[in-house]
C-alpha cells in the first residue's frame, strides 16, 4: 500500500483532516481533475504525458524549477520500477509529493515557546496576527498584541478592533517610533505575566533598507529585555498571491531570520501547490495555513493532512 492510501485510511474520519478537505476544495477540484484527464487520456507513459503532467503542475503554483526536479524524480521512479500504466504513476505522484516536502528531515512546524517569560513573536508580511492571537487564546495562552506598524494608514485601529473582537490587550504608542510600543508591549507582558507577546510590524518591501533598519532596532529593543528573543520571527503570505507571494518569502528572507510562514487564504486559491513551492525554493516551514475567512479558520499546518486535501478524489 502506498503512503497516500494508507494517509486515506488514517484521516477518512478525521474532524481536523475535514477542515483540510473542505479549505482545499478549489485545488483539488481543479488539480485531481486535470490529473484524473491525464491518466484517462494516456494509459500508458511517454514522454508526451510528462510534458503535460508538468504543465498541470506548473499551473497549480508549484513552480517550474520544483516541476523539472519532481518530474525527473518520477521519471527516474518509474524506469526503476519498470511502471509503465498511468494508473499506478498516479498514486506515485502523490506519495513522492509528500516524500519532497518532508526530504527525509524533521519538520519544525510547531511554534517555539519560550521555557521562561513570555514568548515574543514578530510579524512580517500582510496582515494576519489577529487570527494567531486567537487561536493561541483559545488554546489556553495569555497573549497580547503588540502595534508596531506605525507607518501604514489605519494599521494601529485595525489591530485595536481585532483585540477588541477577540479580548485581547493591544499595546499602542503615539510615537512613530515602532520600538516604543515593542518596549512597552515586553515590559507590559512580563508585569502582567502573559504567555505570549505578539508584535505586528510594518513588514512591507516597499524599501528593504528601511524595513531591514526597522526590524534591526525592534530586535535590539526586545533583547535589551529578553536576550533570547524573538522566538518567532513568521511571515504572513497571502496564497492566492502565487508565485509572487514566493518572490516576497525570498526578499524576506534577505532582510530577517524568518522562522516561518503562514500561508493565509489557502481556501481562495485553486493554486494550492504553492506549499510545496515554498518548502522547495525557500525552505522555511509553513506553520500555519488559512482554511477559511473566520476568525478561527487558521489551523497548524500538517503536510498528511494537506496532501490528504489535495488528492482525496483521486
Amino acid at each position: 500500500m502506498g503512503l497516500f492510501n494508507k494517509i486515506k485510511n488514517v484521516f477518512s474520519k478525521d474532524k481536523e483532516a475535514a477542515k483540510y478537505e473542505e479549505g482545499l476544495t478549489k485545488t483539488r477540484k481543479e488539480f485531481s481533475t486535470e490529473l484524473a484527464k491525464l491518466s484517462k487520456k494516456y494509459k500508458n507513459i511517454d514522454d508526451d504525458y510528462f510534458e503535460e503532467l508538468e504543465n498541470i503542475l506548473i499551473m497549480a503554483d508549484i513552480g517550474v524549477n520544483t516541476v523539472v526536479k519532481f518530474v525527473d524524480k518520477l521519471k527516474k521512479r518509474a524506469k526503476e520500477e519498470n511502471i509503465k500504466d498511468t494508473d499506478t504513476l498516479k498514486e506515485i505522484i502523490v506519495d513522492e509529493m509528500l516524500i519532497m516536502y518532508v526530504d527525509n528531515k524533521v519538520l519544525n512546524t510547531k511554534i517555539k515557546y519560550s521555557e521562561e517569560g513570555p514568548t515574543v513573536i514578530l510579524f512580517v508580511g500582510v496582515n494576519g496576527v489577529g487570527k494567531i492571537a486567537n487561536r493561541m487564546k483559545n488554546a489556553g495562552k495569555k497573549v497580547i498584541l503588540v502595534a508596531g506598524d506605525t507607518f501604514r494608514a489605519g494599521a494601529t485601529e485595525q489591530l485595536v478592533e481585532w483585540g477588541k473582537r477577540i479580548d485581547v490587550p493591544v499595546v499602542t504608542t503615539s510615537s512613530k517610533d515602532p520600538s516604543a510600543a515593542v518596549y512597552d508591549g515586553i515590559d507590559t507582558a512580563i508585569k502582567g505575566e502573559y504567555d505570549v507577546v505578539l508584535i505586528d510590524t510594518a513588514g512591507r518591501l516597499q524599501n528593504k533598507v528601511n524595513l531591514m533598519n526597522e526590524l534591526s532596532k525592534m530586535n535590539k529593543v526586545i533583547k535589551k529585555v529578553i536576550p533570547d528573543a524573538p522566538h518567532e520571527v513568521l511571515l504572513v503570505v497571502d496564497a492566492t498571491t502565487g508565485q509572487n507571494g514566493i518572490q516576497q518569502a525570498k526578499a524576506f528572507k534577505e532582510v530577517t531570520d524568518v522562522s516561518g510562514i503562514i500561508l493565509t487564504k489557502l481556501d481562495g486559491s485553486a493554486k494550492g501547490g504553492i506549499v510545496l513551492a515554498i518548502k522547495e525554493e525557500v525552505d522555511i516551514p509553513v506553520k500555519f495555513v488559512g482554511l477559511g475567512e473566520g476568525t478561527d479558520d487558521l489551523e497548524p499546518f500538517d503536510i498528511e493532512k494537506y496532501i490528504y486535501g489535495l488528492f482525496k478524489d483521486l
